[in-house]
């Protein structure tokens, strides 16, 4: 993507963390985003097969404002469990809100499906969401095969034996003072597409494999797709800003991430996706630039972020013959 040299990463943000797990067992993991001191959050859900937990409490009519870490998972509804690990290694070092007889910490989480990749009975558990945590730092996130990532896909429209490796990708822009940032583990039934140019960069392959199917035109001229289960796939992540925020912005900023989405992932948001993308403001930079501003660019950090989880991943090979080309490795020559 010619947009910038350094792409950045969520860490760029003032006040958050990441930390990957990657299970070498199969290709499956989890990824947390830290906040020590809290962080307003919102979330937009709009995949129709989502999986989540602690979502509800972030609607800007109820109670919390706050949370302390957002964890997204491989393992689809078992990698749920991840959060729970997240929720003990924060409460170990007095992070959450003050209940008055200790502190509660707030985990909200997201996960994708995996489970077609490797042995599915290896998925993330609470120990994979404890060891993330204690991975977590304010460096540039690894990306492509690590995290929630791991065992991640992209361009099943027809079927997996043509799809290609998904992954992790970070990205973060700058503008008047203020720092928007995503970290996105794409795992689409879709094409992945360069949101510069429009044009499919890694999803379904040609049946000789050798070439991009470009998904959205294979449809438009009658291909038919392979009957897919509804939630075997999703695209999840973070928006965050150290912009100051209300409640009800962040769920905002949360709606205009899933424009990124809407540039870099055709077709998206589709009834065998589960899209959930949150949004945090850490306030570490003493003010709000205005939502517009903070909109546009939290819709450009997610496309980037997109872009740069399939330009990270690496081509894999499961125990069971599948096999994922990856960008990273040059893999069809279409970067």
């Amino acid at each position: 993507m010619s947009a910038a040299a350094d792409p950045g990463s969520i860490t760029r943000v003032a006040g958050i963390e990441v930390g990957h797990f990657t299970d070498t067992r199969r290709p499956t993991g989890c990824s947390v985003v830290l906040a020590h001191d809290g962080a307003v959050a919102g979330v937009d859900v709009r995949g129709a097969a989502p999986g989540t937990r602690e979502t509800d409490l972030l609607h800007p009519c109820n109670l919390v404002d706050k949370v302390h870490a957002i964890v997204l998972s491989g393992g689809s509804a078992w990698g749920l469990d991840a959060a729970t690990g997240a929720v003990r290694w924060l409460e170990e070092r007095g992070v959450g809100l003050d209940i008055g007889v200790g502190r509660l910490p707030l985990v909200p989480s997201a996960v994708l499906f995996d489970l077609m990749v490797g042995d599915m009975r290896v998925r993330p558990d609470a120990a994979a969401g404890y060891a993330a945590c204690a991975a977590a730092s304010g460096a540039d996130p690894a990306e492509g095969n690590v995290g929630a990532g791991t065992g991640a896909s992209v361009g099943k429209m027809f079927g997996m034996q043509r799809a290609m490796k998904g992954g992790v990708g970070s990205a973060s822009v700058s503008v008047a003072g203020v720092t928007v940032g995503a970290l996105i583990a794409c795992n689409a039934v879709g094409d992945v597409i360069d949101p510069d140019t429009a044009r499919p960069v890694a999803g379904a392959r040609t049946a000789d494999g050798l070439h991009l199917a470009d998904t959205r035109r294979a449809l438009l001229r009658g291909d038919v797709a392979q009957s897919l289960l509804a939630g075997t796939n999703t695209t999840i992540g973070v928006v965050a800003t150290d912009a100051v925020l209300t409640k009800a912005q962040a769920q905002r900023l949360a709606v205009a991430g899933h424009d990124g989405l809407a540039r870099s992932i055709n077709p998206v948001h589709t009834q065998l996706d589960g899209d959930t993308l949150f949004a945090l403001g850490t306030g570490c930079a003493g003010h709000n630039p205005g939502m517009l501003l903070l909109a546009t660019l939290a819709a450009e950090a997610v496309a980037r972020a997109t872009l740069r989880a399939v330009q990270a991943a690496r081509s894999i090979t499961t125990a069971e013959g599948l096999h994922l080309p990856g960008l990273a490795d040059g893999a069809l020559h279409c970067a």
